[in-house]
Parts: C-alpha cells; sequence; structure tokens
C-alpha cells in the first residue's frame, strides 16, 4: 500500500490525465486538477530523459521534489525504482498523487505533502536521480541548487525543465540537455561528489 504522510483534505477532483509511457505500468494514466501552474512533462521529454537514464531504474532511489501531475515520479517507479519520494505542497494536487499511487498499487512510492524547500531542509536521505519542474515564474533555482549536494548520492544525476537554463554556480555541469518548444530541460552533475557527513544512504 502506498506510504503517506498527514496531509490536508480537498473537495476538488482530478480533471485531467497524463500516460505513462514505458515499464511496468506503461499506457496506465494518471489523473491530476486543473492548475495554471501544473505541467505534466511532455511524452516526448519524458521519453528522452528516460533514454537518457538508461530506461530501467532498478534500485535506484528517486525524488520528484514538485511532484505535480506525479509524470516523472510513477514514471520512474514504473521502470523499477525501488523508492520514489514525491513532494507537493498543494492539497488539491496532492490528493491526486494519493489517488494515482493506490490506482497503481505504488509501493515504492512515498507521497510528502511539504514546501520543496523546507522538505530538502529537514530530509536526510540522498537520491540517485532528483527531478526538478518547479513553477517557471517561482524563481526557485538560486534557491534549489546550494541545497541538492547533501541528498545525492555518488555519480547522481539531477534533472530540470525550465523556460530558459539555468544559471549554474561552481561544483556542477550539464550531462545532458534539449529543447521542446519554450522548454529546456538538462540532465545535471556534480564535478566533483562532496561527502557529506550524517546522512543516511539511498533507502
Amino acid at each position: 500500500m502506498i506510504a503517506t504522510r498527514p496531509h490536508a483534505r480537498s473537495a476538488t477532483m482530478p480533471s485531467n490525465r497524463v500516460r505513462i509511457i514505458g515499464g511496468e505500468w506503461r499506457s496506465r494514466r494518471i489523473s491530476f486538477p486543473s492548475r495554471e501552474d501544473l505541467r505534466p512533462t511532455p511524452d516526448r521529454v519524458r521519453e528522452t530523459l528516460f533514454n537518457w537514464l538508461g530506461q530501467d531504474l532498478t534500485g535506484k532511489a528517486c525524488l520528484d521534489l514538485f511532484a505535480g501531475s506525479g509524470a516523472l515520479g510513477f514514471e520512474a517507479a514504473s521502470r523499477g525504482a525501488k523508492r520514489v519520494v514525491m513532494v507537493e505542497r498543494d492539497p488539491a494536487t496532492f490528493k491526486a498523487l494519493q489517488a494515482s499511487g493506490a490506482q497503481l498499487g505504488a509501493a515504492a512510492v512515498e507521497l510528502t505533502r511539504a514546501d520543496a524547500l523546507e522538505f530538502l531542509r529537514g530530509d536526510r536521505s540522498r537520491y540517485d536521480v532528483i527531478f526538478l519542474d518547479p513553477p517557471f515564474t517561482a524563481g526557485y533555482w538560486p534557491r534549489l541548487l546550494p541545497l541538492l549536494p547533501r541528498h545525492m548520492a555518488p555519480e547522481a544525476l539531477v534533472y530540470c525543465e525550465s523556460a530558459k537554463r539555468p544559471e549554474l554556480p561552481a561544483g556542477w555541469e550539464i550531462w545532458k540537455q534539449g529543447r521542446a518548444g519554450q522548454v529546456h530541460f538538462q540532465l545535471l552533475k556534480r564535478t566533483e561528489y562532496e561527502q557529506q557527513s550524517g546522512i543516511s544512504g539511498n533507502v
């Protein structure tokens, strides 16, 4: 059964759907609410991303920090990830994620209703893949990147979507990149792994 943490109730029901494109749940559809800033990653971009990641995520720990529709996190779980932590702060969107997880029987998925930055400050785990698809106009990037290294397992990759390519501070590099319409997407990695003490492994 899908693991969740406490959340607020909402009467808003999901009204849109997106298709999982690979893995165990291929062609299954998940629902999400209508929200102006909620943009599921398009099929073509997800296909490119998971080609970059090697299609099979068996044994990987993943963090979907702005879960939204759940397209990235459920796609990762469908492809064998052993743990997928999905973070979403909007009550109606979180409720839709719960419904999708239950419908799929997504045992590897853990749902947390929280602000992304607050979650990063309090979380103690490390991840092999981190998905970042924040609202384009919210200005998250300068605040996000400094918090990520302590959550990255050795050789971890960070996927990001943005309206323009983010400026990267020292210690980061773009490993893969692409563009679909007005959306820029990249796989980032650290140029050197920074060992952090007191952080659990990717389980």
